[in-house]
């Protein structure tokens, strides 16, 4: 019983900060940087038949070298809703139709601009470490809960207690090294 709770409140926990980081990776995915992306455009929403759908929905989404996002829209009839769409989203991108196909050039980021979308992201990672840490509290009433019930003794307490703040450094420096790599790629 008691090593089968142990196991069971670290996988949960592990499930739960994994969870975390990769909505952190969606999240900051899609904020511009001087590198093309298609997540800064996939999740961007278009009218489309009075559905709002994502963009990776309504087209392809790829990346043309140097600064170009590409994407061709299936469905004619969806292509000004694709066009409007891109050039109000708030992420200052203009959007030259040509048929089927939406080119999206990406200009160069000013520096003051490049400083906005970094504190953007620390922002958003910040986040992210405070669902981590709340996690961490979440698990450790439970083993309080556990001991004071009597499911586990001192030693199991203290030992789980250890494989969580284990887990919640490891999840803490993966999530300082997805913020060193956003930061990298904004400042190119």
């Amino acid at each position: 019983m008691k090593k089968n709770f142990m196991n069971n409140l670290i996988e949960e926990f592990k499930k739960q900060t994994g969870g975390t980081i990769e909505s952190l990776k969606r999240e900051i995915g899609g904020i511009r940087s001087n590198r093309p992306s298609t997540a800064l455009v996939d999740e961007i929403k278009v009218n489309y038949y009075d559905q709002m759908l994502p963009l990776k929905q309504v087209g392809a989404v790829s990346i043309e070298p140097p600064r170009q996002i590409l994407i061709q829209v299936w469905d004619q009839s969806a292509v000004a809703g694709v066009s409007k769409a891109i050039e109000t989203s708030g992420l200052g991108l203009s959007a030259n139709v040509d048929g089927n196909v939406i080119r999206v050039f990406l200009p160069e980021l000013s520096e003051e601009r490049r400083q906005e979308f970094i504190k953007h992201v620390k922002k958003i990672v910040e986040q992210h470490r405070i669902q981590v840490r709340h996690s961490r509290d979440e698990v450790n009433k439970k083993i309080q809960k556990a001991l004071d019930d009597k499911e586990i003794d001192e030693d199991a307490k203290f030992k789980l207690k250890e494989a969580i703040q284990k887990q919640t450094d490891e999840a803490n420096e993966l999530i300082e090294k997805i913020l060193e790599m956003k930061i990298k790629e904004i400042n190119e």
